[in-house]
């Protein structure tokens, strides 16, 4: 006897687990096929904070689309280019030091394919011109005979020197972007708007369970706004523990949806994404500040050696004449 009426516990247990889940599956179906009445309504301020949370967290979705590929180091490395492994394996400025000490074209080669010191260099737009441009000094420097250096030769070189330090300025803004922007905005996504939409379950759930226990008690029960009913419809007062269910009911659908106010507010309210765009967008400044600099420093170079050598080019065309 007592293993059956532990089993009947059990069996009620269960039961009374899976009954308030069955009874909102059935009013959702209800209310899907429109045969749903008095279906509780939420409150006009409550929907318009939904809309704005809705609003919110496809606003971040459409950001974090795009802006991700600040944590991608080749977002905008050429893809039609292709770099062996020699080509990646020291930086521009070191292989520059290892060319300025060559004396012979062998040992300039060697100096451009020296082995890794460590880890593949950064594949990211600026770097690839970097190598592009130093490989390509070096091919002008080989086939030099004339006097003195190949001024395009000697740009080439200045010009891979300062987008290698391009390459690294791109690289410290998207680590800075990373830790103070994506790192925010991704906790505002998958926390905060998270929990947000576990509260409006909550008041989903809620609700579906207040209108399943009056459609329950519906036979017997007055619906508000209705007429009274007809002498003749024989009506009957709800019963104590009807009425005692259905307050239970309502209690708890107004619990459920104060909390989510305040979640939600607390979610539209809070400044740390706006705080983080700011992060994001003084990372971006600092990076074209930085890079204005370098070719700041970079431009009068170039066009000093471009003025010299068209000066060189006037007097050979005069002295030929």
């Amino acid at each position: 006897m007592d293993n059956f009426k532990a089993i009947g516990n059990s069996l009620s247990s269960i039961g009374s687990q899976i009954t308030p889940f069955a009874s909102r599956t059935f009013q959702y179906t209800k209310e899907q096929l429109g045969q749903a009445e008095d279906k509780t309504q939420l409150p006009p301020d409550y929907i318009d904070l939904e809309k704005r949370v809705d609003a919110l967290k496809q606003v971040h979705q459409k950001m974090l689309a795009v802006t991700s590929q600040y944590s991608h180091e080749a977002y905008d490395y050429p893809n039609n280019i292709k770099e062996s492994f020699s080509d990646l394996g020291r930086t521009v400025s070191e292989k520059v030091q290892l060319l300025s000490a060559a004396t012979t074209p062998a040992e300039a080669q060697a100096a451009l394919t020296a082995p890794p010191t460590a880890k593949p260099q950064p594949k990211t737009f600026s770097h690839a011109i970097a190598r592009a441009s130093l490989a390509s000094s070096q091919l002008l420097h080989q086939q030099h005979t004339g006097a003195g250096e190949d001024p395009l030769a000697t740009a080439l070189e200045k010009y891979a020197l300062a987008s290698e330090r391009l390459g690294e300025a791109r690289l410290a803004q998207d680590a800075q972007i990373q830790s103070h922007y994506l790192a925010g905005w991704n906790t505002t996504l998958n926390t905060n708007l998270m929990f947000a939409t576990r509260a409006r379950k909550n008041v989903e759930k809620a609700r579906l369970t207040l209108d399943s226990v009056k459609a329950r008690h519906k036979g017997t029960t007055w619906k508000i706004g209705q007429q009274q009913p007809r002498e003749d419809q024989h009506a009957e007062e709800l019963s104590a523990e009807a009425q005692e269910e259905i307050e239970k009911a309502e209690d708890e659908f107004v619990t459920q949806t104060e909390e989510a106010v305040s979640v939600m507010k607390n979610v539209l309210d809070t400044p740390e994404p706006l705080r983080n765009l700011a992060e994001l967008v003084a990372a971006q400044l600092e990076y074209h500040k930085k890079a204005a600099e370098i070719l700041s420093e970079l431009a009068p170079v170039i066009e000093g050696l471009q003025v010299e050598q068209e000066a060189n080019y006037r007097k050979s065309r005069e002295s030929a004449s």
